[in-house]
């Protein structure tokens, strides 16, 4: 695959997984009449499924990181390339806020970028537990193969 192809598979999969992610979340909250068990079940049952579908999609094009972390951990191992890293980075970065700034948009919520919602929401979430819990949730495609 050639790089263009690759980094945009990462910036895709990443807006995908995050608008998914922050989408179902507040659909979640706004379904579950205060029901914090159902919301956070909703919200677990969107994001193992979207990144199921997210990873055999572009798995085969990238490699299917989505995140910076597992970009860094890959090519520590030679996965990839140090030199192509910082590319993918960037691709997940800007991914990453699109996919924020779009869940937003789609269900009626202020897209703000410095001081409002989204760079807020984004930077909470990686300063927060929900990575440990995406973490667990990403799981899903490791344990549940297609058949």
């Amino acid at each position: 695959m050639t790089p263009t192809r690759r980094l945009t598979a990462e910036f895709l999969g990443t807006a995908l997984l995050l608008a998914a992610v922050v989408g179902s979340g507040i659909m979640g909250d706004r379904l579950s009449g205060g029901n914090v068990a159902i919301a956070l079940l909703a919200n677990t049952i969107a994001t193992g499924a979207t990144l199921m579908t997210l990873i055999l999609t572009f798995g085969p094009v990238s490699g299917a990181h989505f995140n910076p972390a597992v970009t860094l951990a890959d090519a520590s191992q030679g996965g990839i390339s140090w030199r192509e890293a910082p590319g993918y980075i960037a691709a997940q970065v800007v991914g990453a806020l699109v996919g924020v700034w779009a869940a937003h948009l789609m269900f009626g919520e202020p897209v703000e970028l410095l001081h409002g919602s989204l760079l807020f929401d984004l930077i909470s979430f990686l300063h927060s537990d929900s990575l440990l819990f995406l973490g667990r949730k990403s799981t899903v495609g490791l344990l549940w193969p297609p058949v």
